[in-house]
């Protein structure tokens, strides 16, 4: 039997991979579908060259050291982003596992058998699943055979099948490291959201305590004027109804206070008890924020290029469904040691080895390969849908927040000239009662003006502070994609 020859082992491995990086993948190479986009924006009223930029800790831009104190402890503790980190840890994992199937997978282990064959059966051969060889037992004798296999298989990836995989699989963590800013975005904008509304809540319970105490005083009032025939008493029922409308409208801003206190609190990552906030009222000033054009946003929110890696990552399963239709080439390979005897396995006598090409053609699946390839394209299709979505919705973000902010800003004008002239009503007022123009009753309607007023107003920050976050949010939170 000729002996084979060994120089053709690297041979072969040199050609298998001059044709993996000779040929071309199957399937279409991705290209970002066409979104139409505006010029501008239409909710941008003036020039931005002095508007400070969006950074990745734009929260400071509030100047509130109570705020930015939370927002690091979200970054820090945060269980959702702890979550969308793990997930970016298993996508990676991913990586390398598809990047592995592009290089030989090399095996080692050992063998030990003893077999007997029949003595009216004539000689046993059996194959050893190691090495691949054949060792034939006498017929009636028993036989130790003793084998140290080292075993190769390499697929050739002649039509791009493991290669489009990796891609898929690239682009699905990158898609996952995406994720993982829109979450935290998203945990960051609710934590801001819920500080606003504390504040917005303390406020309330300041402006409704000193709306009960004009209550108590107006119930007290009218008590008088009954006693002295001057009232009826009806007048101190309705009274009487207005202080416990107001104890009541102070129970459920409590009760939403603390509500937003165990929502902080979880996205803390902490138990509803352990936190709490000091009553602090709502005084914070609305900043100027920067938009830019709508063409930089594509590259700017996480959740847009979130859905195009998706996209892509379904562009490279097509290839993968078109390669399952076409053969399968593989080259394998085993060397070692076999012996009947334990003694001397590993002398060199008793190699043993072997390695050849194969070859699998796949012939009928019963239209299995013809719908995992429809499944795939209309999956693309989908997601090309979903991304022109998140871009038509990104834009409309965009648009509703400076819609918010632009007209919550006229009303808030609007509402402090009102607020103004309330003030000066109820100053005026005070001044008539002394001189005994006016009766006192006149005063505590003036000052119940002033106060839902100030609770109006504080209302309209509180809705500006929101939108704002919200429309950073919308700009992408200060982050822009590194893969363009």
């Amino acid at each position: 039997m000729a002996r084979p020859n060994l120089r053709l082992v690297p041979a072969a491995l040199g050609l298998s991979t001059a044709l993996v990086f000779s040929s071309c993948a199957l399937g279409p190479d991705y290209r970002r579908p066409e979104v139409a986009q505006p010029a501008a924006f239409k909710g941008i009223r003036s020039p931005e060259s002095a508007v400070p930029q969006v950074g990745r800790t734009w929260w400071t831009l509030f100047n509130d050291s109570e705020l930015t104190a939370l927002m690091e402890k979200t970054v820090a503790a945060n269980l959702d982003i702890q979550a969308a980190m793990a997930r970016v840890e298993q996508a990676h994992a991913l990586v390398t596992v598809s990047g592995g199937a592009l290089f030989p997978s090399v095996d080692a282990g050992a063998t030990a058998r003893r077999a007997r064959s029949s003595s009216s059966s004539g000689s046993l051969s059996t194959i050893d699943g190691g090495t691949g060889t054949t060792h034939v037992t006498p017929a009636g004798r028993i036989t130790n055979v003793f084998s140290l296999p080292l075993s190769l298989s390499y697929e050739i990836d002649l039509w791009g099948r493991l290669r489009r995989q990796l891609e898929a699989s690239q682009n699905s963590a990158w898609a996952s490291e995406d994720d993982l800013e829109f979450v935290r975005q998203t945990a960051l904008a609710s934590v801001a959201q819920g500080v606003f509304n504390i504040r917005y809540y303390d406020t309330q319970q300041d402006v409704l305590e000193r709306t009960i105490e004009l209550y108590r005083k107006q119930i007290e009032l009218t008590q008088s004027k009954v006693r002295a025939g001057l009232a009826l008493q009806t007048d101190l029922l309705q009274a009487r109804t207005q202080l416990d409308a107001a104890t009541a409208q102070m129970i459920d801003v409590r009760r939403a206070r603390e509500k937003q206190e165990h929502a902080i609190a979880v996205l803390l990552g902490q138990a509803p008890e352990a936190f709490s906030m000091p009553r602090r009222p709502l005084t914070l000033s609305v900043p100027a924020l920067p938009v830019g054009a709508p063409a930089t946003l594509l590259r700017q929110r996480p959740d847009v290029a979130r859905a195009e890696r998706n996209l892509a990552a379904a562009n490279a399963q097509i290839g993968v469904a078109e390669a399952a239709f076409l053969p399968t080439f593989s080259l394998t390979g085993s060397a070692g040691y076999q012996s009947t005897q334990l003694d001397g396995l590993t002398s060199w006598s008793n190699r043993v080895w072997s390695i050849g090409p194969s070859v699998s053609l796949p012939l009928f699946r019963g239209g299995e390969l013809r719908g995992t390839l429809q499944q795939r394209r209309a999956a693309y299709q989908e997601l090309v849908a979903t991304y022109r979505s998140a871009v038509l919705g990104a834009y409309r973000d965009v648009e509703d927040q400076l819609t918010d902010l632009h007209l919550l800003a006229d009303k808030a004008d609007v509402l402090n000239a009102t607020l103004v002239s309330a003030r000066e009503n109820a100053r005026l007022t005070e001044i008539q009662y002394r001189q005994g123009i006016v009766p006192y009753l006149q005063v505590i309607t003036a000052n119940q003006t002033l106060l839902n007023d100030e609770l109006a107003s504080a209302q309209a920050l509180n809705q500006r502070l929101t939108a704002s976050v919200l429309l950073i949010k919308a700009i992408g939170g200060g982050w822009t994609d590194p893969r363009g």
